[in-house]
């Protein structure tokens, strides 16, 4: 009876020694390689390495990249070699206030290391100092920032405007504003929405370290207007033909956008607000579309072409023309200031003045006219061709790409 007890208590006690082993086994396969485990007579303690010291470094308004160098301690011959071979690449003179210089330093040495600047949301400048103890030196490299990207598919419904319905709907303002950016060539968004307009799209949202950042490509979008239904879909073709296109491979990029103020200046003030005259008439002699817009708001070009005039001109107050070929000139008047000047030839987009309230006109908005062969006509019906289709060689893998993208709008 002794032995059997015995056995039994030796048998327990095995099992708790052979657990104890696996228990420490586990515990060091956990452990990070890069860990100390020491191991005492009562309990095994993991002390982490010592990791690389990094300072996150903001710029703030009047600062110079020497002058954040010296507060962390780089000397100022190495901070010289560091903006040189990073100059080809990005001028660190020009470092933009609200960013962030991330440096790093030697775990050991205390030496710096590297160097990281986000010159864009795609791309950041890496500066690394290395090579031998005798003969170190710093090389430069613009590399993508590397996000984690998930696909969301979000919609709304309008009430008031597309802005008020993107908030309404939990959608990242930033969000809105891309897909805007999309049909700007389809849709003059302070002029063409209705009450019970719908939108759908699909986008990416970007996380760096599981934390969400910022919203990415729109990759596709719906719109539909008063019942008529616009769709854009994201797509490279190769190089030289990148960007949006309908369900059947045009481009819906065109000659001119929509209207001379982006939706980002609009979407949020003054959509109540808005002055729409319309009146193509010899006897009011207003034959042109007022956008009612805040004192400084950015005029953009709605085409390519070249400033014909760029000076005060009576009624029109400070006013811009744009010549864009032998058909189509555009005007703009009642400017606060000029940003071109006569002869200057611009881009679609570019800004070309800033909205004001000079010349007749009873507050800040942008008079906005459309010329055809001398003649004023209405921007808004003007039916223009678009821009470079997809090559049928290519149709059947742009089909493939979106048909996915179209079962989830629709």
């Amino acid at each position: 009876m002794f032995i059997k007890k015995y056995n039994k208590y030796l048998i327990i006690f095995g099992a708790l020694f052979l657990g104890s082993i696996v228990f420490l086994i586990s515990s060091h396969k956990q452990a990070s390689s890069d860990n100390t485990i020491v191991y005492s007579e009562n309990e095994v303690v993991v002390i982490p390495e010592i990791q690389d010291r990094q300072e996150l470094v903001e710029i703030k308004a009047g600062s110079t990249f020497g002058e954040l160098m010296h507060q962390i301690g780089i000397a100022p011959a190495l901070a010289s070699e560091i903006y040189a071979s990073a100059l080809d690449k990005c001028d660190l003179a020009q470092i933009r206030a609200g960013h962030f210089l991330e440096v790093d330093f030697d775990k050991e040495s205390d030496e710096f290391k590297q160097l990281k600047y986000k010159i864009d949301s795609e791309n950041e400048l890496l500066v690394i100092y290395g090579g031998d103890d005798i003969d170190k030196s710093c090389s430069a490299e613009v590399v993508a920032i590397d996000y984690e990207v998930k696909i969301v598919t979000k919609e709304g419904k309008i009430s008031s405007s597309m802005y008020a319905a993107a908030l309404d709907n939990n959608i990242d303002e930033r969000a809105i504003i891309e897909l805007a950016d999309a049909f700007q060539w389809s849709i003059d968004f302070a002029m063409d929405p209705r009450v019970d307009d719908t939108f759908k799209f699909i986008y990416e949202e970007r996380y760096l370290d599981g934390q969400y950042v910022m919203p990415g490509k729109i990759l596709a979008g719906q719109y539909i207007n008063d019942g008529h239904k616009y769709e854009v879909y994201y797509f490279e073709e190769d190089g030289d033909n990148v960007g949006y296109f309908d369900a059947d491979g045009n481009s819906v990029q065109k000659m001119f956008l929509k209207a001379p103020v982006a939706f980002k200046y609009i979407s949020s003030g003054y959509t109540t607000g808005l002055r729409y005259v319309e009146a193509f008439n010899v006897s009011t002699g207003h034959r042109a579309i007022d956008y009612a817009a805040t004192y400084g708001t950015p005029i953009r070009a709605v085409g390519d072409g070249t400033v014909i005039m760029a000076s005060y001109n009576g009624a029109y107050g400070n006013m811009v023309k744009i010549r864009h070929n032998g058909t189509y000139q555009t005007n703009y008047g009642h400017m606060s200031k000029f940003a071109v000047k006569k002869g200057e030839k611009v881009k679609q987009g570019d800004v070309i003045g800033y909205v004001g309230s000079t010349g007749f006109s009873t507050g800040p908005h942008v008079h906005y006219e459309m010329e055809k062969n001398g003649v004023k006509i209405n921007p808004l019906l003007e039916v223009l061709p678009p821009g470079q289709a997809i090559l049928d060689t290519n149709k059947e893998r742009f089909f493939s790409t979106i048909k996915e993208y179209q079962a989830e709008l629709n």
